[in-house]
């Protein structure tokens, strides 16, 4: 008997010590795994900045003289802020799922008119620019009156209205550079720097502050994601849908008028040709941006992060001797990739919010 109860003793204390070794062992797998899916969460939100900061360590080691410098970030910040400022400009109708093609050619014909007015008609840059902008608006209410009253695909009716006003670009131009002696100071103080900051750069980043604002926290914002994400729940719930999508198209023209202007600054000459080759790195920088800061949907700070990729990585390439024909090669390439990637964040962050309803009292199984 005393032998028995020593060896089930024993038996016992085995049994006991496995079981404390697969608690031991699952707890460290439980561990891993949350490590690994914060990691992974964390990249999915900040993956972005992450490969900037990637990107320009890469260069910097490859061509130390010329890329970690002032002013090659300077010349890189005065060139992209205009596919900037249109890639928010095509982000807000993107928020409600639509599309605007049109920014290309209504940017190509603002920095012709900014340049033809001030030359031709001896406008005051002022005006100029303003009535610039107040053209970018009336291209966005046109594309916005097609999509919601005449019930127009978005993609077709921006790219006919956008085709029409490449058109009006010819007319105006006579198909002809139109080039300036003399500007105002105060109108190429758009393309100039206060200090090692450039000008254009800041009135992108108050133009972005604003529009996270309104994107984040007041209603016509989050009405928008509401639309995009669902627009017959949308109608369901009274929202106006028709409205808030046509003051969205009217926000991006206004935009575009803008970016016009900028680019009318900085090239100091009007030219048809120009404007179209905005387009897709724009696209690529929205769609990319929405796989960032806020993934599965499109968002302003996540866009300004996209933009500064692409322009980084183009600079790049070309400090380390690519050809010209490379940075349309790569823009093609990235708008694919973001659109790809943008599908699985929306698809992911759907999942995952049906995942979190389903784990909630009372919800489905």
């Amino acid at each position: 008997m005393i032998f028995g109860r020593h060896t089930t003793s024993a038996s016992n204390t085995s049994r006991a010590a496995i079981a404390e070794g697969r608690w031991r062992r699952d707890a460290g797998m439980e561990r891993s795994a949350g490590w690994l899916s914060t990691l992974l969460r964390l990249l999915g939100v900040h993956g972005l900045l992450v490969l900037l900061l990637a990107l320009i360590g890469v260069f910097s080691l490859l061509r130390p003289d010329t890329f970690p410098t002032s002013m090659n970030f300077q010349a890189i910040a005065s060139a992209r802020a205009v596919v900037a400022l249109l890639a928010l400009a095509v982000m807000i109708p993107l928020a409600a799922n639509e599309f605007d093609l049109s920014v290309g050619y209504t940017v190509g014909l603002g920095h012709i008119l900014v340049v033809g007015l001030q030359v031709r008609s001896h406008l005051p840059w002022q005006l100029a620019a303003l009535l610039v902008i107040l053209v970018g608006a009336g291209v966005g209410a046109t594309n916005g009156t097609l999509v919601t009253r005449f019930r127009i695909s978005s993609f077709i009716a921006t790219l006919g209205s956008g085709t029409f006003v490449y058109g009006v670009s010819q007319w105006y131009s006579g198909g002809e550079q139109i080039v300036g002696r003399k500007f105002p100071s105060g109108f190429l103080c758009l393309s100039e720097s206060i200090g090692p900051v450039p000008v254009a750069l800041i009135l992108v980043l108050a133009v972005a502050l604003a529009l996270w604002i309104v994107c984040e926290y007041m209603v016509p914002g989050r009405f928008l994601y509401v639309i995009g994400s669902n627009r017959r729940a949308a109608d369901l719930t009274g929202i106006p849908s028709a409205r808030y999508m046509f003051f969205a198209f009217v926000a991006s023209g206004t935009l575009t008028g803008m970016a016009g202007v900028m680019l009318g600054s900085e090239l100091r000459v009007g030219q048809s040709t120009v404007g179209a080759d905005f387009l897709l790195p724009a696209f690529a920088g929205a769609l990319l941006g929405a796989t960032s800061v806020r993934p599965g949907r499109v968002n302003v700070w996540g866009t300004l992060l996209a933009v500064s990729v692409l322009a980084v990585a183009v600079s790049g390439l070309q400090h380390l001797g690519a050809a010209f024909y490379v940075e349309p090669l790569f823009n093609g390439a990235m708008l694919v990739l973001a659109v790809g990637l943008a599908e699985y964040a929306r698809r992911r962050r759907e999942r995952d919010m049906a995942a979190r309803h389903n784990a909630r009292p009372g919800g489905s199984t």
